[in-house]
């Protein structure tokens, strides 16, 4: 009895060591905090917040570490222009999709639903898809609050709400990595054998796939995936793939024995990616759910009209026959 109170005892103790070990080193101040800070009393549950910057722009300092490159720290002290661009990859496409789709309508089925469905996704492919969606769609709304929430939330926001609000962001965006990872390598796996390109496919980026409705009508021809497919694909595969690589780097950097600069780069890498990939999501957002009139059933039940099929994707159709 009395050696397990002893073992137990010295247990509790390591953890008290441990635990002050490691608050001891988060405190030590790093390289990246440069910007003066002040500290904030909250009342409630919170009683005190350490470390808010009193102003958004991170200051350089008069040397910067040796190890430290001050190219990369000047792209990552822009944070206005991050932010801009991070939003408007998002809204800014919204916003000109919008008006196109008020300027020239949508793409309606020639000879309307033919009521004749064809198989055109599997199940587990459906199943695939919006893991990869639903992850990403909240990845790219977390990653708004923490590239650019300090310009466009916290100045409307209290102290303690915006605190709550990039705690939230910050785990939920850390979560969302894991499905996200899982689909994005299954969809590539699964789906690039589907989207090679082929030379049909620059005639129908002349005719921007038949979707302006101006003038005389054009279906060009196209295969199971369509040009602009191919190319959300393969935009998806190569950023999507810079943005997994980046993310687990600066999850993880003990792990990958990341230096300072490295994580500065691998944060500029994912920046960039994230406002590729955001812009390309939206666009194919609008495409398979307003853009196309009969597109959404593809990736809700696995089918399209044939209509549709002989409209958009004629070879696959005519393969099928």
């Amino acid at each position: 009895m009395n050696r397990a109170i002893r073992l137990f005892s010295f247990i509790v103790i390591s953890l008290f060591v441990s635990t002050a070990a490691m608050a001891a080193d988060v405190a030590t101040l790093q390289p990246q905090q440069w910007q003066t800070i002040q500290e904030h009393a909250i009342e409630g549950d919170i009683p005190e917040l350490r470390g808010m910057p009193t102003q958004v722009e991170l200051l350089m300092p008069a040397s910067v570490p040796e190890e430290a490159d001050e190219t990369i720290l000047g792209y990552l002290g822009a944070t206005d222009s991050i932010a801009f661009l991070v939003f408007a990859s998002l809204f800014g496409v919204i916003a000109l999709f919008i008006i196109f789709i008020m300027v020239n309508g949508i793409s309606r089925l020639d000879n309307g639903f033919s009521g004749k469905m064809i198989k055109r996704w599997s199940g587990l492919s459906i199943s695939v898809h919006w893991l990869g969606a639903i992850a990403c769609i909240l990845l790219m709304l977390t990653g708004l609050v923490l590239a650019g929430g300090r310009h466009y939330f916290e100045p409307s926001m209290n102290a303690s709400s915006w605190t709550s609000l990039v705690g939230l962001s910050s785990s939920l965006h850390e979560l969302m990595a894991f499905p996200f990872i899982l689909g994005y390598i299954l969809m590539i796996l699964m789906w690039a054998p589907k989207q090679i390109p082929a030379s049909y496919d620059l005639k129908w980026f002349a005719v921007l796939g038949g979707y302006l409705n101006t003038g005389k009508k054009h279906h060009p021809d196209a295969g199971f995936a369509n040009a602009g497919e191919k190319l959300w694909f393969w935009v998806f595969a190569l950023f999507g793939g810079l943005m997994v690589i980046s993310g687990l780097t600066m999850m993880f950097p003990e792990t990958f024995v990341v230096t300072k600069n490295t994580a500065n780069l691998m944060l500029v890498m994912h920046i960039a990616s994230t406002i590729i990939i955001s812009a390309f999501s939206v666009v194919h957002i609008f495409m398979a759910t307003v853009m196309s009139e009969g597109g959404m059933s593809n990736m809700t039940s696995g089918y399209c009209d044939e209509n549709w099929a002989k409209q958009h994707h004629n070879l696959w159709f005519n393969e099928l026959k």
